[in-house]
């Protein structure tokens, strides 16, 4: 870390939380999470986005929830994403328990929206028993009207009571894999809430200022506060919400950590998928191998790592370089495009060949070099595997039949968007 971090109050300490393997609160490093705008249905779509959301340097993504097909595509998402996925819940307690049927790594529960005791807690239990962590996710626009009398408005002691009120229906069912936000479009409101959280509770805080607009005055109003309450030792992950691209809140929320010394400032920005059950190589074995050789480099570009010929390319393709494995072959691209295969064996040496070259001559030049017959031989490789592994690989249709299943058995409008059901903060 960089000396700028010493100067800034001690963190605070809290209790730590694991979210698909991403530490968060206890001294882990704080992590940078957006949000998808797609229809979480669309699977390719969201997959894309996701993808040049941890290009951009998010560690965890979350996609909105709302309906039967948005969990459905959550299963098809969850384990082809590089990245832990949250599952954004609005109204209907039978998403979240369908979204982690899908195999979410989260779940973000609104307490003004979700409101039940008896379903909260069905929720918690459901979420203890899989080893899955919830955010408390308050705010402002849509605290409990009990709340709203109470206080005379949405305060800081408002929001606050209603993450007690929460977690205390969490705690009634034995669970605490918990973190916290308490979000405001108010600057000085979401400041002073999250300085009142801090004092109430020991679990990880998520900061953000919720709405804040498009740029430059939402990047203005969300580094006012996410970085006032981190320069004071508050917070454990953070989110910018901005009308615009997401890609632009995962490098605003990268940014401001290097700025502040909280995380590490880096050239290489690499990607990896999570290997699943069409991986044709050690996608681990071979990213850490690639990552110790593109780090001497120090070269300033994103590489994706992909475990196969047949996704890989196209959901990586907002990366400068990757490669793909199939059929003992390394598939090489540059911005989703087959520039060149070669042997397994020399994957991780053509990807930093190549990427010297991409560095040197830039895009362009590089994808007039490419091989005439590569795309052609990576789609006879994508055909091959999909006939020696099937289309589903990862048994996602069983997990969409079970979603279905619950689906019928459970009452109610649960299959489409009631009015006013967005996406929160």
């Amino acid at each position: 870390m960089e000396l700028s971090s010493s100067l800034l109050s001690p963190r605070r300490p809290t209790r730590r939380i694991t979210l698909g393997g991403v530490p968060i609160g206890d001294g882990a490093p704080v992590s940078v999470q957006s949000m998808t705008t797609t229809k979480t249905a669309d699977v390719d779509g969201t997959l894309a986005q996701i993808y040049a959301l941890a290009a951009a340097g998010a560690d965890i993504v979350r996609c909105t929830c709302n309906e039967e097909a948005a969990a459905e595509g959550l299963a098809h998402i969850v384990p082809r994403s590089p990245v832990p996925i949250v599952a954004d819940i609005h109204f209907h307690h039978e998403m979240a328990l369908a979204a982690l049927e899908a195999g979410v790594q989260g779940l973000r529960l609104n307490p003004g929206n979700l409101r039940k005791e008896a379903e909260i807690k069905q929720v918690a239990a459901e979420a203890r028993d899989r080893g899955v962590p919830i955010r408390i996710g308050v705010n402002a626009g849509s605290l409990h009207p009990d709340l709203y009398k109470k206080y005379g408005g949405a305060t800081p002691e408002a929001l606050v009571e209603s993450a007690q009120h929460e977690l205390a229906l969490f705690e009634e069912v034995g669970f605490s894999d918990v973190k916290i936000s308490v979000k405001a479009s108010s600057v000085a409101l979401m400041i002073a809430a999250y300085r009142l959280a801090s004092e109430a509770f020991d679990h990880p805080l998520h900061l953000g200022v919720t709405e804040a607009g498009p740029p430059p005055g939402g990047l203005i109003k969300g580094t006012a506060g996410i970085g006032t309450l981190l320069a004071e030792g508050i917070g454990d992950t953070i989110r910018y919400s901005l009308t615009a691209d997401p890609v632009e809140e995962a490098r605003a929320g990268r940014q401001l950590l290097e700025s502040l010394g909280l995380r590490e400032r880096k050239g290489l920005d690499l990607i990896a998928c999570p290997s699943c059950g069409r991986a044709q190589v050690d996608v681990i074995a071979v990213a850490k191998e690639a990552q110790h050789a593109l780090e001497q480099l120090n070269l300033p570009i994103q590489v994706a790592v992909m475990g196969c010929v047949v996704n890989g390319p196209g959901e990586a393709r907002e990366a400068d370089l990757g490669i793909a494995a199939g059929k003992q072959k390394g598939h090489l691209f540059i911005r989703g495009k087959i520039v060149r295969v070669v042997p397994e064996a020399e994957m991780v040496r053509a990807l930093v060949d190549e990427a010297e070259r991409l560095v040197a001559e830039g895009v362009e030049a590089r994808m007039a070099a490419a091989d005439a017959e590569a795309e052609a031989e990576a789609e006879a490789d994508r055909r091959a595997l999909l006939e020696t592994t099937g289309a589903d690989p990862n048994h996602t249709a069983e997990k969409i039949e079970i979603i279905r299943r619950h689906a019928e058995e459970e009452a109610g409008p649960v299959a489409g968007v009631e009015a006013g059901d967005e996406a929160e903060d």
